[in-house]
């Protein structure tokens, strides 16, 4: 793997006095130490960001690595493809967290032809991804806004779930077809790695064997470096920002190498640093980015769960919302303010701006009677 710069941006207050971002540019002309600068807000995350976007800007793919549920991650990501966007509009985005039979639900959403709540449901977000889609929607908003291409990257849960099952060597024709024809296996390095995370994963009571993880990671890895190498070859005139996990990019040996042995090109690794060991040779760039948490979402209370073609409540938290307006296990959602509901999905679409304290229309079905109930919504702990 190519030596790799090293810089870190520390951007919570450490009441380092004195820092300007003249000195980051110095700074990252040195590889022996990272660089530690004060920026407590926003503001200066931004300004301290202005003086390596140029750089980044440089290459054809700049991955930016992310802990799924971290807000501040994905807010961090933003404000680097606005950045690069300023500089360099001619991008695309590559994302992990949507799976490639699903580039058709992207490119319409992009293009303006459904709805946001349209694209989730056909896209099938909360069973393929499961996060609070809130975490990610201002990327998605701006792609839409400025029209940059986004690209599904991830292979299909499916898939996934058979090599898991099976390892790769025991896929059908028709499985080993949604992989990559070519899956490296020699980097010594990165199958070290993820033995050590591996194990830790055995001591919280996982299952698989170490060569069935290895398959997932690899059929994930490969499968996204072709996705990635592909849209390149096939659009010369853009570069790509890719969204993924940082466990897929550090050190450069999960996605980064792969589209590198598809495609020679130039590209920079950025993680998050607040909570990574952070090492020499882990990225390019490592920046921990101001704390940020969403706002707190409004909760029913209850356990759902699909049923015939239908949802049904499975279970009622004591003192919750849905016990004071008086819904009981057994009962069947039928509507969430006014919209029909048919899965768990439904559900979860129709409460992702609910807010704690509103009022939430619900029709149901018990015992063969519709009802007609009104909660007032949890806030979550």
């Amino acid at each position: 793997m190519a030596k790799r710069f090293f810089w870190l941006l520390l951007l919570l207050p450490l009441a380092l006095a004195g820092c300007h971002e003249a000195e980051l540019r110095r700074a990252g002309e040195d590889t022996a130490a990272p660089l530690r600068v004060d920026a407590a807000t926003p503001e200066r995350q931004r300004r301290l960001l202005d003086e390596v976007i140029p750089r980044l800007a440089r290459k054809r793919v700049v991955y930016v690595g992310e802990t799924h549920s971290n807000y501040g991650h994905h807010l961090l990501q933003l404000e680097i493809i606005r950045g690069l966007y300023r500089l360099r509009p001619g991008m695309a985005i590559g994302l992990e967290f949507f799976q490639q039979p699903f580039q058709q639900v992207l490119d319409a959403y992009i293009g303006g032809e459904i709805t946001e709540r349209e694209m989730l449901a056909r896209a099938e977000w909360y069973d393929r991804w499961i996060y609070d889609y809130r975490l990610y929607r201002p990327i998605l908003r701006f792609a839409r806004e400025k029209g940059i291409p986004v690209v599904a990257l991830n292979v299909p849960m499916e898939i996934i779930g058979q090599v898991s099952r099976k390892g790769i060597g025991g896929l059908s024709e028709d499985e080993r077809a949604a992989l990559p024809t070519t899956i490296d296996t020699s980097d010594a390095r990165y199958r070290e790695r993820l033995r050590r995370v591996f194990e830790q994963h055995q001591r919280r009571g996982g299952g698989r064997s170490f060569d069935r993880f290895m398959d997932v990671q690899l059929s994930w890895d490969e499968g996204m470096a072709e996705q990635i190498a592909d849209y390149l070859k096939r659009h010369p005139e853009r570069y790509m920002v890719v969204l993924a996990g940082s466990g897929h990019l550090m050190y450069g040996s999960g996605i980064p190498s792969r589209v590198r042995r598809r495609l020679p090109l130039e590209d920079a690794i950025v993680l998050p640093g607040d909570d990574l060991k952070i090492e020499p040779g882990i990225s390019d760039l490592v920046v921990v980015p101001v704390p940020a948490r969403l706002p707190p979402a409004g909760l029913m209370g209850v356990m759902i769960g699909n049923h015939g073609d239908g949802v049904m409540i499975q279970g009622v938290a004591p003192g919750s919302a849905a016990a004071s307006a008086g819904l009981r296990t057994g009962d069947m959602i039928l509507s969430i303010d006014g919209t029909p509901v048919k899965s768990t999905s439904d559900v979860k679409i129709g409460m992702l701006d609910r807010r704690p304290g509103e009022r939430l229309p619900l029709r149901i079905r018990r015992d063969g009677r519709t009802l007609e109930l009104e909660l007032r919504l949890d806030a979550a702990e």
